[in-house]
């Protein structure tokens, strides 16, 4: 990992420093600019840009990627972007085993983990693959000044919701608490600086930095009903990534609050407030993030399927989920409603956890 100003720059010696040699470039269409300000810092290394990368990364976008990687004779792929453009690298390198490098420009954190997500037929899989880890990480805060304030705000969010469920993971442990703890408290200051100043390199490195904490701790830990409800909402009804989770956060910790004390106890230290649900919710508001995941584009009549896709095959949680008390979260979420924890599940005293 290289972390800095202008770090960018260093990219040729880099993808050297791996033994390769070609290089194709990966981003979505609306970053293809700093793409090709890349492919140029390559020099002669560059393979070219494939600009196509898409959210939730559609397995058909992989394959048209595949076809450009083997086109060029490229042996590595650098993905400029955030958790679209460094999807893409991490479903082409697990097809091709090329190495993977990132130049990250948002908060989404992906670059640190071994989670790779792919849609396709409308249904989105997850899955941890130590194949799809990155070889090399390039954080360059320049890149993230030209990020607007808002983009900056839910992709900040969306880092959130990573060590928000890192400290009530079943499988934490006390480093990851420790990095939690600290990437929570230092998100709760540097993301308003962010959105209130985005030209102010001291804030967007704070952030960028905290992203890369979160990022970690969703490579280290297990993932609960939080990622569960975002990737069937944004698999099913291709909702934006970072503002879905922005939507969810606080209805989320407001269901598991019951259940997990010494996380909600943490968070409160980080955002004080009535409690810890309202005060993520709050917090989103003052960072001018959506709250209703109508407004993102998922219909009414989408609740009752997404809740029964997500209580299916669902992902351990420290409190029982069942298929009503996910409607209504949805329900609560669709509207844009304040977060609220849901009555007592008769399996709350009982031990089982599973979605």
């Amino acid at each position: 990992m290289v972390f800095g100003t202008g770090t960018r720059n260093g990219i040729a010696d880099e993808v050297r420093a791996l033994g390769c040699d070609r290089a194709l470039v990966l981003s979505t269409p609306g970053q293809t600019g700093q793409a090709h300000e890349v492919r140029e810092l390559l020099g002669p290394l560059a393979a070219g840009v494939f600009d196509q990368a898409a959210p939730h990364t559609p397995v058909a976008v992989t394959e048209k990627a595949v076809g450009a990687v083997r086109a060029a004779g490229a042996d590595c792929v650098v993905a400029v972007g955030g958790g679209s453009a460094i999807g893409l690298g991490k479903a082409v390198a697990l097809r091709t085993g090329h190495a993977h490098i990132a130049l990250p420009t948002t908060y989404a954190g992906s670059e640190m983990t071994p989670i790779l997500g792919e849609t396709q037929g409308g249904a989105k899989t997850t899955r941890r693959l130590p194949e799809v880890l990155l070889r090399t990480v390039v954080y360059d805060v320049d890149l993230t000044l030209a990020l607007p304030p808002h983009v900056a705000a839910v992709s900040g969010l969306n880092a959130m919701a990573h060590v928000v469920e890192a400290l009530y993971a079943q499988d934490h442990d006390p480093l990851a608490l420790l990095i939690a703890g600290e990437a929570l408290d230092a998100l709760a200051t540097a993301l308003p600086d962010a959105v209130r100043r985005p030209a102010e390199p001291g804030a967007r490195a704070t952030a960028l930095y905290d992203a890369w904490l979160a990022g970690t701790c969703l490579g280290t830990v297990g993932m609960a009903l939080h990622h569960k409800v975002c990737h069937v909402l944004g698999g099913t009804f291709d909702l934006p990534h970072a503002e879905t989770h922005a939507v969810v956060l606080p209805h989320v910790v407001a269901y598991n609050a019951p259940a997990a004390a010494p996380a909600m106890e943490r968070i409160g230290r980080a955002l004080p407030g009535p409690d810890p649900a309202a005060a993520v919710f709050a917090f989103a508001a003052r960072l001018g993030a959506p709250r209703a995941l109508r407004d993102l584009g998922m219909p009414e009549s989408g609740i009752a399927s997404a809740a029964d896709l997500i209580v299916r095959d669902g992902y351990w949680n420290p409190r029982p989920v069942d298929r009503e008390a996910v409607r209504g979260l949805l329900r609560r979420a669709w509207a844009g409603e304040p977060p609220r924890a849901p009555s007592p599940h008769p399996d709350d005293a009982t031990g089982a956890r599973h979605a």
